[in-house]
């Protein structure tokens, strides 16, 4: 018995680390995080394959967690998809570490490594390892030179750049 709660634990917070060798960013505020944020680079992953025009919308709930609305085209189907999450601090709050479920009690770690402290308008993300990474925009294009100094950036911290899928709005 003792065993297989164990096991339950792990599988239920397992996923909600940071890579190795990678921090999340301090002196993060929730309250200029929320609003509608647009993916401009993600590595690749089925959940959102076949989806343009995506962008996810923070809003803080009564519990002290923020709800997560992720939203997609699906270009074959010619219909929006939509994902509800909610997410919650996993250490401080103004430390930019979250826990994100979109599946009842099952998170996955939402790690916020790069940040524009000064306007809010970018961000990089990465899940619990290296296989979950996205750049977000408060619009719907980044500065050729804030995207390349990004995607940089990524390489270095070990990301799989050159399989960087870049998003499509209209």
């Amino acid at each position: 018995m003792r065993k297989t709660l164990i096991l339950w634990v792990v599988l239920l917070t397992g996923c909600t680390g940071i890579p190795e060798g990678i921090t999340a960013v301090d002196g993060f505020d929730v309250n200029r995080y929320l609003g509608t944020w647009y993916e401009v680079a993600r590595l690749d992953h089925r959940f959102e394959r076949g989806l343009e025009n995506i962008s996810a919308t923070y809003t803080l709930r009564e519990d002290g967690g923020v709800d997560v609305l992720n939203k997609g085209w699906d270009i074959k189907a010619g219909e929006w998809h939509e994902a509800q999450g909610k997410a919650y601090f996993v250490d401080q709050p103004d430390k930019g570490m979250l826990k994100v479920s979109f599946f009842g009690p099952f998170y996955g770690g939402y790690n916020i490594i790069e940040l524009d402290k000064q306007g809010y308008s970018y961000s990089m993300i990465a899940g619990p390892d290296r296989s979950y990474f996205w750049i977000l925009s408060r619009t719907k294009q980044l500065p050729e030179a804030t995207l390349k100094a990004l995607v940089e950036h990524a390489k270095a911290l070990g990301f799989a750049s050159d399989e960087f899928i870049f998003a499509r709005h209209d």
